[in-house]
């Protein structure tokens, strides 16, 4: 099983077991530590997870933080925890930002709840915890792009200089595009004075610029339109046998390079491959994608369909095989999480093959 996968079967255990747990220890115990472990730490080695680890702050003595990842004999990750109940949000991260900066060594801090991951570096200000995370990763939606960023901070791929340097480009990428996102919403001045002295040769007069900011917000909606349509308009086109047109894919390079494999399908693909793991072994389990649906099968074979994702239109439906003779059924879903819903109907579907 590889990371990302690892990643999907923990984020399926979190949503399971979370509602469960009412208190810090039981979060450490039943979330954290296997977090851990799936980074390829062992939480049962203090050599490299040292549970409360003393971090003593000035006069303060005797101050700990929850765990040290170490490396070597010096602590290299900082994790403090918090109940899965409570929301990160409201936390205060002035606790960690004191065990951080009295640990020089360590150059990752991580606040969590156990389902929620705030992870911090010293960007700004060395040995100065940054106010701000630099990466928030979610289990209760995964976000498929920073699972690469999270196997930088494995056992096996930990590099202080390559995550630091991953951590600013994270940062700031990201920083952009909430600022982009804020500029769509309600375009300040300085953003449509770019797009209008560049297409308006008059003077930029408060009526002016009011009528070029909606201008400006309208043509970016339009140009990404445009993107999202061009990626899309492949995918939107079936055939009448989509049985036909599976096994046609598999000798038609030319046609297999029109088709796009969305981020979506991608997860999607590895939360069934996480929840058939139960039943049957995870490299049985092939996504094989096509114009009008993405497939799911059993042992890379077309006649073993095991689900469907029907993404190409904004209503998502999720195709389950009803019976031995492969009859599909389509069940709208409004969240990849949804599909955890169907897991019962997923684990059953192998048993037609039997």
């Amino acid at each position: 099983m590889d990371f990302a996968e690892r990643l999907h079967s923990l984020a399926a255990r979190i949503q399971e077991h979370s509602h469960m747990l009412s208190n810090e220890e039981m979060t450490k115990n039943a979330l954290v530590l296997p977090f851990l472990q799936t980074l390829g730490y062992d939480p049962f080695n203090p050599q490299e997870v040292f549970p409360e680890y003393t971090a003593d702050i000035g006069v303060k003595k005797g101050e700990k933080v929850d765990f040290a990842v170490m490396k070597n004999g010096d602590p290299i990750m900082l994790i403090e925890c918090k109940s899965c109940k409570s929301d990160l949000k409201k936390v205060n991260p002035t606790q960690l930002l004191r065990y951080y900066q009295v640990t020089p060594t360590a150059r990752i801090g991580i606040l969590t709840n156990g389902v929620q991951y705030q992870f911090f570096t010293d960007l700004d200000r060395a040995n100065i915890m940054d106010d701000k995370p630099y990466m928030v990763f979610d289990f209760s939606s995964p976000e498929e792009s920073l699972v690469t960023e999270l196997k930088k901070l494995t056992k096996s791929q930990f590099d202080v200089e390559k995550t630091l340097s991953a951590a600013s480009e994270l940062k700031y990428t990201r920083a952009i595009k909430r600022l982009f996102a804020e500029e769509m919403q309600s375009p300040s001045d300085e953003f449509v004075r770019i797009f209008a002295c560049k297409v308006y040769s008059g003077k930029l007069m408060p009526a002016v610029r009011q009528k070029f900011a909606e201008l400006v917000k309208k043509a970016i909606g339009i140009y990404i339109n445009d993107v999202i349509n061009d990626r899309l308009k492949h995918a939107m086109i079936t055939q009448p046998d989509e049985d036909i047109e599976e096994v046609a894919n598999v000798d038609a390079p030319d046609e297999k390079s029109e088709i796009i494999t969305t981020e979506d399908e991608l997860e999607a693909f590895y939360i069934v491959k996480s929840i058939l793991r139960e039943v049957v072994s995870p490299d049985r389990v092939v996504m094989r994608d096509t114009k009008s649906y993405c497939g799911v099968l059993l042992d890379d074979n077309n006649r073993k369909p095991l689900c469907r994702f029907h993404f190409n239109t904004s209503q998502y439906y999720l195709g389950l095989v009803a019976n031995s003779d492969k009859d599909m059924e389509k069940f709208p879903i409004n969240d990849l999480n949804d599909i955890y819903t169907y897991a019962d109907r997923l684990k059953s579907t192998p048993s037609f093959y039997e």
